[in-house]
């Protein structure tokens, strides 16, 4: 019997797909793959599926975890590329979190919350 594992996927929902797919290739997704209902959309290692689905608690209540090895270099990237004004989205600052990682936050266009992280040395 194997049971291991290669990937695991996420399937974020998209009020307005096309408007998604623009924003996640703004901030640094490569589209290899889409249809008219679904995007494979990756950085490096990372990838998930856009889904032209939405339903607005539910989107309000998804959270993404995108792990880095630069957060600052990633917000920096975000604020340079004019996200919050291009796409109508909250940007939080980068902070130090008890957790042992440095984050910031992120809104997609639908409302999908995510944080964008690297690991940093754990305080005692």
């Amino acid at each position: 019997m194997n049971l291991a594992t290669v990937e695991i996927k996420a399937f974020v929902p998209a009020r307005d797909f096309e408007r998604s797919k623009a924003f996640y290739q703004a901030i640094g997704f490569a589209m290899p793959w889409s249809d008219d209902d679904l995007a494979y959309l990756n950085a490096g290692d990372c990838s998930f599926l856009l889904q032209r689905f939405h339903v607005d608690d539910h989107a309000r209540n998804f959270q993404m975890h995108l792990l880095v090895d630069n957060v600052d270099d990633w917000h920096a990237h975000v604020v340079a590329q004019d996200i919050g004004t291009r796409f109508g989205v909250d940007i939080g600052e980068p902070e130090d979190r008890p957790w042992a990682m440095r984050d910031f936050t992120l809104t997609d266009p639908s409302g999908v919350l995510w944080r964008i992280a690297q690991n940093i040395p754990a305080s005692i």
